[in-house]
């Protein structure tokens, strides 16, 4: 059985005996039921582009190793190291994202994706968990020193943040911080004239979208059209409805689903609905709990400790991953307007797993036992 003396001082020792490990089995529960689902839902779709059955799980197996690495090796680390990788990574995927209106190729009415060293990248992704670090630092900075401006700071940077996404266009990414932004905000104590100010403005957002991107305008028409008659459903929202209807409450079994078939993105964006389908609400349930759990989890851990960079970062954090679930999960219900959004360590690809890896990563670090106080400096 595998032990560690609390008397090894070693950097491993040390991180197993700080880190919270109940998050960590969590999020490898998680990344396991994805690789199964991806395993089931992708020998359809590797056909109909012509390679070999396994070519998506034999990448995501790649994906997933790579994306455990990069979990371990952040968990260790000293919250001083997290802030400057945190630095370097958001200007890194800033830069990345940038050169994506140049040399990006497009997909699905948006330019995010880039090829760097022979795959494809979609920069934007590893924006979202390094921005998130950065704000905290920023508005904890703003708490410990009264002439540091960390709110101005941590407005521009949100500012800066918001401009290249919606330049893409991603305006689901874009939502999704501008919520994690606001949360640090009502977190540092934010005042709620302020808070309703940010909603109003948030709304204004939302309808200036609607009429500004066409992507946009076309998927919300479809969604409110489709709420007046079940015959105006999107094609793939109408599979993946009926793939939660065919799986019922215990699924026809693992393998046995047919929707997949002929769902296009049954790996990716609509993996949940292959969960419905083949394992029915029971797994649906078990996943929607492991999400909440994470989250839930770091915000508790969180508020235990009196270093508001904890505070601000693991929950922005922990925030940003569930709230990337719940849109997922939500679309592919057609609770709200399909996003394009993956589902965290659960759908395909190898942007999705590695952004997901650093959140996570960054996230047990972190909430590591004593990690304040290893790190007193700013």
């Amino acid at each position: 059985m595998f032990s560690i003396s609390r008397l090894n001082k070693s950097v491993l020792a040390n991180w197993w005996w700080t880190v919270d490990k109940f998050t960590l089995c969590i999020i490898c529960a998680i990344i396991f039921i994805g690789a199964f689902l991806v395993f089931s839902a992708s020998p359809s779709v590797a056909r109909t582009i012509n390679v070999g059955d396994y070519h998506f799980i034999k990448r995501q197996i790649v994906f997933i190793c790579i994306s455990l690495f990069v979990i371990f090796f952040l968990s260790m680390q000293r919250l001083k190291t997290i802030r400057r990788l945190a630095v370097l990574g958001y200007v890194g995927a800033f830069i990345l994202t940038f050169a994506t209106l140049f040399v990006g190729f497009e997909t699905k009415g948006a330019s995010r994706w880039i090829n760097l060293f022979g795959f494809s990248l979609q920069p934007s992704e590893f924006i979202k968990p390094t921005f998130v670090v950065v704000s905290a630092w920023l508005l904890d900075g703003s708490k410990k020193f009264e002439e540091f401006p960390g709110g101005v700071l941590s407005a521009g940077l949100f500012l800066l943040t918001v401009c290249i996404l919606l330049l893409q266009p991603d305006v689901g990414m874009t939502i999704v911080v501008s919520f994690i932004w606001a949360f640090q905000l009502f977190l540092a104590g934010l005042p709620m004239v302020f808070v309703a100010g940010l909603v109003f403005l948030a709304c204004l957002g939302g309808v200036g979208a609607y009429f500004a991107f066409d992507h946009v305008h076309s998927r919300v028409q479809a969604f409110f059209s489709s709420l007046a008659s079940n015959d105006n459903l999107p094609y793939q929202v109408e599979k993946s409805l009926k793939a939660f209807e065919s799986g019922n409450l215990l699924g026809k079994g693992p393998g046995e689903g047919v929707v997949k078939l002929n769902l296009p993105d049954a790996h990716t964006d609509f993996i949940f609905a292959v969960a419905g389908e083949e394992f029915g609400v029971w797994l649906c349930v078990i996943m929607v709990m492991l999400f909440s759990i994470i989250v839930v989890r770091a915000l508790i851990l969180s508020l235990k400790d009196n270093n508001l960079f904890v505070i601000y970062a693991s929950s922005g954090l922990a925030a940003s991953f569930g709230l990337q679930g719940i849109i997922n999960m939500a679309s592919t219900l057609h609770l709200m307007p399909t996003k394009g959004m993956t589902l965290p360590f659960v759908s395909y690809g190898g942007s999705s797993l590695l952004a997901s890896a650093v959140c996570m990563g960054m996230l047990l670090a972190i909430t590591r036992k004593n990690s304040s106080a290893e790190d007193k400096d700013l």
